[in-house]
């Protein structure tokens, strides 16, 4: 299990930096005309995406952060394409989506190139307007298979993938990948320069290898890279995006056209709405503390849309994020990881109102669980 620490204050309003308030804006006149981008034909809103993080980024938490404004693409959770074409209820639940939730790709990976195609093809034919390829998960059982950042280890075969997919259905095909297996296999920019030639609308680079993990810093030069080996398709940076100022050093020091934000998303959903705020020229707004509650309401409401009972197990991962930003006490943290109805949740909340900031330890300090792998693991 990984952990992410942070130097966010608990909870608002929030007195910021000056240099997370106004952070250096490096967008150019033109990103400033129009603050989204293209994939393919797609208009994506803004450049500031969310990425997927496994066990996390379902249907609810996704409409929450849409609410809150300033989310351009998201992208869902990884579905095994094999389980996904047996009709497993996990890999539906993970590609469910509504009206409101746009624009929205599915990431799908694992099981053969035949499998991936035809989970693309179906999604297409449901509907769906774009397919993501995982070529970037770390995790050994998907690995082992050849499947996730194994892919990258043979340039030629993941591009026949990637081409065989482009020519199999009729919406943009994008790929998530990272530098390289290690430091002496970093194949990133080969690669995005082949998926380019192949037909593929996007890559988002995720600036660590696959040996690393999530641990060390991102590689911002080694994203650069990547951005330097394409012509034309944007080349969205993923890693270490956890305020303002991260996103838009991430654009300075690589020049990616978009930014993929997943676990600093999770502990400030407001992070979009602030990104928007300082592209239109505005001062980012904090989010009040009853701002944070009521984003911790709606995230469950909506999650019991989808889920109905079954939503009170599922919402408990999410104890510790919400402990961190809110300074929960730890007895009322406690029952969140373990409530079991709706009333109970309902009575957490009212105690929530009158006592949440009550701890007061820096989430500089607070050791935040952090997912690291394909849904299946949790």
């Amino acid at each position: 299990m990984l952990y992410l620490t942070t130097s966010a204050t608990p909870v608002g309003p929030v007195s910021c930096e000056e240099s997370v308030r106004n952070p250096p804006n490096p967008l150019s006149s033109a990103d400033e005309v129009c603050p989204g981008f293209q994939i393919g034909p797609r208009e994506i809103p803004t450049r500031f995406c969310l990425a997927p993080l496994a066990g996390y980024t379902h249907l609810a938490f996704r409409r929450a952060l849409r609410e809150l404004g300033g989310l351009g693409l998201a992208t869902t959770d990884l579905v095994h394409a094999r389980h996904l074409l047996q009709g497993h209820r996990q890999s539906e639940e993970l590609i469910a989506t509504s009206d409101d939730d746009r624009p929205l790709s599915v990431q799908i990976f694992g099981g053969t190139t035949d499998d991936l195609v035809a989970a693309a093809q179906r999604l297409v034919d449901r509907g769906y307007q774009g397919i993501d390829l995982n070529m970037g998960c770390p995790m050994a059982k998907v690995n082992g298979s050849g499947g996730g950042a194994r892919l990258m280890c043979d340039v030629d075969g993941a591009n026949r993938l990637a081409e065989t997919v482009v020519a199999a259905v009729s919406v943009p095909v994008t790929v998530k990948m990272r530098l390289g297996w290690d430091r002496d296999s970093l194949t990133a920019p080969l690669l995005a320069r082949r998926f380019e030639q192949s037909g593929i609308a996007a890559v988002t680079i995720h600036g660590r290898t696959r040996q690393q993990g999530f641990q060390g810093s991102v590689n911002h030069d080694g994203i650069a890279a990547v951005v330097a080996a394409v012509d034309r398709i944007p080349v969205i940076g993923n890693g270490d995006v956890r305020t303002v100022a991260d996103a838009f050093a991430m654009r300075e020091r690589t020049g990616c056209a978009a930014v993929a934000i997943g676990r600093g998303a999770m502990l400030d959903p407001w992070l979009f709405r602030k990104l928007s705020d300082v592209t239109a020229g505005r001062p980012p707004r904090e989010p009040t503390a009853d701002e944070q509650l009521a984003f911790l309401v709606r995230h469950f409401q909506l999650m019991t849309e989808q889920h109905g009972d079954r939503s009170c197990v599922l919402f408990r991962k999410f104890a510790a994020w919400y402990g961190a930003r809110l300074g929960i006490p730890e007895d009322l943290e406690q029952r969140l990881r373990q409530f079991q109805t709706v009333d109970e949740f309902s009575r957490i909340v009212d105690e929530l109102r009158r006592r949440h900031g009550e701890r007061r330890t820096p989430m500089a300090t607070a050791l935040v669980k952090v997912p690291n792998g394909p849904v299946e693991r949790w």
